[in-house]
């Protein structure tokens, strides 16, 4: 699973050939969850509530980067890094 970005103890990754929609995975500690990007869901897992609110922050303000990094895992290309939340 490539990682794209890691803050505060959270590792964001995504996974090559995943199932659609389009979505990431957010992992803390023990708590894992997957994340649609377009509307910044949770899909499967659960998160802590503060942690959840860092991941969508982040998410919102790199929803284009995260299509991106879609399209290239679907393509089997290298995953490009996202700036952590700041």
């Amino acid at each position: 699973m490539p990682e794209i970005s890691r803050f505060l103890g959270i590792i964001i990754a995504m996974y090559y050939n995943d199932h659609s929609p389009p979505h990431f995975h957010a992992r803390y500690g023990d708590a894992k969850a997957e994340i649609e990007i377009q509307s910044l869901t949770i899909l499967a897992g659960k998160l802590p509530s503060r942690v959840l609110g860092l991941v969508i922050e982040w998410a919102s303000q790199h929803q284009e980067e995260l299509l991106m990094d879609w399209e290239l895992a679907r393509q089997h290309q290298q995953l490009k890094a996202i700036k952590p939340l700041e």
